[in-house]
């Protein structure tokens, strides 16, 4: 009998007579065994032509030369899409039909890939078999370890064509290069919204569903990202792990240590286009733009005034609270704003707005900066804060 009609045969009998000696795995072949074995040898014959790479096996060599050659054999009959090699056309084909055929066995998600099956399995098991040589962190899949290797390394081989930026994954590269294509492909069935990375759509789904997986394990607070239950937690640990260079502050978010850093730089990159004004954060530049479009997006759930910032409608929300508990509001002194706004008393905000505390209770945060209540502008001092006020007032019919 021929080894091909032996080899058919082993097929539809299930017969497997070929074990490893090193993990016991059975196979239908020789040739399947001697293929397996080198994954325990670490041998790998097969060499590229063009990088030098080194694989075990033809079949994935030959599908790792098509990198080079830009062949893309396979193509998708829904959208035109061309892959490598049959097995990805086939995993890509499963967006279409919506099949998930692998289903975990401890919570029962399920997966349209076998892969990405085994590495959410990890979640249960704990399971990290992909360790970095250089801090000894662990990672659940290879791709994370050699994401995360760059750090270590400092390589950003992926270059953006447009603005000649540069990123350490080539998916990364692909999301930002949307922002001057001004592509969105990821849509909102709820309300239309349209962004550009499926991530940020996955997170904004959340809004409407309230879904907050993530559980702080302290106070119970829960959120919809993981990252920001990650923030949360610093506060009760008191982790601060991002620290200025130039005055030794230290920040539990990366983003807050940027907007810090912009103190020591002078950098302000938010331009108002109505008076030309810059801002050091953007969500200060958004409140501030309210003072020109007279925008009052915030409203008041006991009397249905409007507010044009969130702060502005907390300080309003205190008149209810103190009518509840039978305590009246002081009121503003008579005048026109520009005499009020010389005052400087407990009651009287420097724009003649009724305000409960004084500068330097209401607008000294932990890192001893001066928040203006108006647009967050953060100034170092409460004389700098009084000028900036001036310039609302400036602004102001």
């Amino acid at each position: 009998m021929s080894k091909e009609r032996m080899s058919k045969e082993r097929i539809h009998s299930g017969k497997k007579p070929f074990k490893c000696q090193q993990c016991e795995k059975y196979f239908r072949g020789a040739g399947d065994l001697k293929r397996h074995e080198r994954i325990h040898t670490g041998e790998k014959p097969f060499k590229c032509k063009h990088c030098e790479k080194c694989f075990n096996q033809r079949v994935i060599l030959k599908i790792h030369e098509r990198i080079h050659t830009g062949e893309k054999p396979f193509k998708c009959k829904q959208c035109d899409k061309c892959f490598r090699d049959r097995r990805s056309l086939k995993d890509h084909e499963r967006v279409h039909t919506g099949e998930k055929p692998f289903k975990c066995k401890q919570c029962e998600k399920c997966f349209n890939q076998r892969g990405s099956l085994k590495i959410h399995e990890r979640i249960h098991n704990g399971e990290k078999p992909f360790k970095c040589r250089q801090c000894d962190k662990c990672f659940r899949e290879e791709r994370s370890l050699r994401y995360h290797e760059t750090v270590h390394t400092g390589e950003k081989p992926f270059k953006c064509k447009q603005c000649e930026k540069c990123f350490n994954q080539r998916g990364s590269l692909k999301v930002h290069e949307r922002i001057h294509t001004g592509e969105k492909p990821f849509k909102c069935r709820q309300c239309d919204k349209c962004f550009r990375e499926v991530r940020t759509l996955k997170y904004h789904e959340r809004v409407h569903t309230g879904e907050k997986p993530f559980k702080c394990k302290h106070c119970d607070k829960c959120f919809n990202q993981r990252g920001s239950l990650k923030i949360h937690e610093r506060i009760h640990t008191g982790e601060k792990p991002f620290k200025c260079r130039q005055c030794d502050k230290c920040f539990r978010e990366v983003r807050t240590l940027k907007y810090h850093e912009r103190v020591h730089t002078g950098e302000k990159p938010y331009k108002c286009k109505q008076c030309e004004k810059y801002f050091r954060r953007t969500e200060h530049l958004k409140s501030h733009e309210r003072i020109h479009t007279k925008e009052k997006s915030y409203k008041c759930n006991h009397c249905n005034k409007c507010f044009s910032s969130a702060q502005s409608l907390r300080k309003h929300d205190g008149v209810h609270s103190s009518e509840k508990s039978g305590e009246k509001e002081p009121r503003p002194q008579s005048g026109g704003i520009k005499e009020s706004a010389r005052k400087d008393d407990n009651n009287i905000c420097d724009l003649g707005i009724h305000r409960p505390c004084t500068i330097q209770e209401e607008c000294l945060n932990q890192n001893e900066e001066y928040i203006c209540w108006i647009c967050q502008e953060k100034l170092n001092s409460e004389k700098l804060l009084s000028k900036h006020y001036q310039d609302h007032i400036a602004l102001l019919p």
